[in-house]
């Protein structure tokens, strides 16, 4: 039986394991792609719990990023020099616990509507001259969905959770335009989660991994390499349901990206590292509804080829029927 602590919130099941910035381009076309590092794992990432139930999980994220004008970006089919933007995302995700009866194995599904704002600047050809071009998008993102995570329980201490999330192209998009609300492609997650607890002195250790495939964007014959995500957590829970912890996370490319702007930019391979704290909170909602918030700051402390933002800010509130 997982400890009644752990029941009262799926941990990376319920979350986003990945955001996606709504970018035309994403290293990776537009710099980014839809991994923001520091913000795939959550507390009990590992940890599908037993009991059958409804999760509603909504996240606020803001980032605001940049990439010196020294570079050049693929956006659109056409290179930049630099990109700056400033994203904000609202995101509601449902996940259901199916009844799987005693065992060591739990499974659920979920489902998530984004909803996103962008604002992108950056240093455009126009003829003979370069000129700054601003835009702004908004509306619904790219839906997301992982039709089945399955979770294993070693112990009451120990956990680990497996997902495939997919992301569909179901936003609007322009290649023309340096601000959209779609990445335009399919892209497939494989992921695996692991919680490990340390009762004796209130410790929660969590790590996030996994693999993103992108199918090649259509609109501009950009196919983004694999990436590979890693975040990880420690965290520190009191009696009085706060947690205070720290972050650590990166994103990774695997191989070169490939398609004729890529192919002028030598691959475009890149990688980040973000570190930041984070604070959770712990309560019941008239002492019977489980509620679980958190809030983290992860700025980038090191990238190549990718957006760096020292303004990346994820809130979430989960509520467990």
């Amino acid at each position: 039986m997982v400890p009644t602590v752990l029941k009262r919130i799926v941990g990376a099941s319920v979350l986003l394991l990945t955001l996606g910035l709504p970018f035309t381009a994403h290293s990776t076309e537009g710099a980014l792609g839809r991994p923001i590092s520091g913000t795939g794992v959550t507390p009990d990432a590992g940890v599908v719990p037993p009991e059958p139930g409804w999760f509603v999980n909504l996240a606020e994220i803001y980032y605001d990023g940049s990439i010196s004008a020294a570079h050049s970006i693929p956006i659109g089919g056409k290179t930049t020099l630099g990109l700056d933007a400033q994203v904000s995302f609202t995101l509601a995700t449902l996940l259901k616990v199916w009844d799987t009866g005693p065992g060591p194995w739990n499974f659920a599904s979920s489902v998530t509507l984004p909803y996103a704002w962008t604002s992108a600047s950056a240093v455009l050809g126009i003829g003979n001259r370069t000129g700054t071009v601003k835009q702004d998008a908004s509306g619904l993102f790219d839906l997301t969905f992982t039709p089945l995570i399955a979770g294993y329980h070693f112990s009451k201490t120990e956990h680990i959770a497996f997902s495939v999330n997919i992301w569909a192209p179901t936003g609007k998009y322009d290649p023309g335009n340096i601000a959209n609300v779609s990445l335009n492609n399919w892209t497939f997650i494989p992921t695996v989660s692991y919680t490990k607890l340390v009762p004796s002195i209130g410790m929660e250790f969590d790590v996030s991994a996994g693999v993103q495939f992108y199918t090649r964007n259509s609109a501009t014959d950009y196919q983004n390499a694999p990436l590979f995500t890693l975040d990880m957590m420690a965290l520190k829970r009191f009696s009085n349901g706060l947690g205070a912890g720290l972050i650590v996370g990166t994103v990774q490319q695997i191989g070169n990206d490939s398609g004729p702007t890529a192919n002028k930019l030598n691959g475009f391979r890149g990688y980040d590292w973000s570190v930041g704290p984070i604070l959770t909170y712990d309560t019941k909602i008239g002492g019977k509804t489980p509620l679980s918030m958190t809030l983290r700051w992860v700025p980038t402390v090191g990238s190549k080829n990718r957006l760096s933002s020292t303004s990346t800010v994820l809130a979430t509130a989960t509520v467990a029927f």
